[in-house]
């Protein structure tokens, strides 16, 4: 039995995906009053649309006291690829806030 390893590796030059969301919904959810509802609640669902690179629906959800979105995001300008990440609200003290 033979075993193979893919080699490729990235440097400097390989191109570089980008992709973009709209944060608003998740702004507008922090504002909201949620203290009270209980953890998992789903408060706003963003669905993948020509101006977002979602790849699926995204929840925003309140989530252990804060207000959590994860998603899955395409790359653009690439071949292929996605880049999952989790936005999460924190408190600072003495921060400004909202």
């Amino acid at each position: 039995m033979q075993s193979g390893y893919d080699k490729d590796t990235f440097t400097p030059d390989d191109k570089k995906g980008d992709a973009k969301f709209d944060i608003k919904p998740f702004i507008e959810a922090v504002k909201l009053q949620l203290e009270g509802i209980p953890s998992g609640t789903i408060i706003k669902i963003t669905k993948p649309t020509r101006e977002n690179c979602l790849a699926e629906e995204s929840c925003i959800i309140w989530a252990d006291g804060k207000v959590v979105q994860n998603m899955f995001l395409r790359l653009r300008n690439v071949e292929r690829g996605e880049v999952e990440l989790q936005l999460q609200w924190i408190e600072i003290p003495g921060s400004r806030g909202l």
